[in-house]
């Protein structure tokens, strides 16, 4: 993988289209996206397969994914600096400004390490706070910074998705996770266990062996989970996009009912008898609406 540094002039991304701008008329999800880094370490893990921005044209231009990253190493100052304006035209067009991040990228891949990209922005927020901030995470490494969201939580709401999609380490000629799903689950049950509302995201889903245990064990690390599919979470129709991938063949391998949406739905139907009123579905989940 090609590691470079880069500078960003605006590291806030309007939501004006695109997967965060409605949840189906029940509101915005987000009224910005923030991306600390360009490409992702994980590209060439088992989320990284079916990853929708492999087919962004404007994030690849050209490469292959999983071939390259850019840690924006200015992002921080580029946040203090088009604060202001972007708060005001959140106010105005959305009610509030509330950052998605990340959509594009991981924000705690281990060139965080090196790198300390996502950090620098979590510090600048302790200054100039969003009204919310969702943090979007493949990996455990998310507790990294348990002390600074401690913190960043007497200055703004915040919401920790974890992408756990199945119970199952492995799925046929595919890679392996980015993250052990017992490390991930532990990474839950921590930031839960500090005061923080806690989503673990099954999306996309994938063939899980025992559903019943799946959903009892997230049920007791996540305040809620939502579950999505890649025939309509993928950003294309009828998940044309993930259709091009090795994922569907690997699932349905696996248990060929899992590559539609009726098994979807029956996940749903599960998981609703270990938490109910604490399942989002789809859009609407990701959005934070849960029934």
């Amino acid at each position: 993988m090609e590691i470079t540094e880069s500078t960003i002039k605006k590291i806030l991304t309007r939501s004006e289209s695109g997967y965060l701008l409605n949840a189906d008329g029940r509101g915005p999800i987000c009224s910005h996206s923030m991306q600390p880094y360009q490409g992702c370490a994980f590209g060439n893990a088992l989320c990284g397969v079916g990853c929708y921005v492999r087919f962004n044209t404007y994030v690849t231009k050209g490469r292959e994914w999983g071939s390259f990253l850019e840690a924006r190493t200015n992002a921080a100052q580029s946040y203090r600096d088009c604060y202001r304006t972007e708060r005001q035209w959140a106010q105005k067009t959305k009610g509030g400004m509330s950052i998605f991040c990340s959509s594009s990228t991981d924000p705690f891949i281990p060139q965080e390490d090196r790198f300390g990209v996502t950090k620098s922005l979590l510090e600048a927020m302790l200054d100039l706070p969003p009204d919310l901030l969702i943090l979007q995470t493949h990996t455990h490494r998310v507790t990294k910074y348990v002390d600074l969201y401690s913190e960043l939580q007497n200055k703004c709401k915040l919401r920790f998705q974890v992408s756990i999609e199945t119970d199952r380490n492995n799925l046929p000629g595919l890679p392996p996770h980015a993250s052990p799903i017992a490390d991930r689950l532990d990474a839950c049950q921590l930031l839960r266990q500090r005061g923080h509302f806690v989503v673990v995201m099954v999306a996309p889903l994938l063939p899980i062996d025992d559903p019943n245990a799946f959903f009892q064990k997230v049920a007791s690390v996540a305040d809620a989970v939502v579950i999505d599919h890649f025939i309509i979470g993928d950003g294309s129709t009828d998940g044309k996009n993930t259709k091009r991938t090795d994922l569907p063949a690997a699932m349905a391998l696996v248990n060929p009912e899992s590559t539609s949406l009726k098994y979807r739905d029956r996940m749903v139907e599960i998981a609703r008898r270990y938490m109910p009123g604490r399942v989002g579905v789809s859009k609407d989940g990701f959005a934070g609406f849960y029934e």
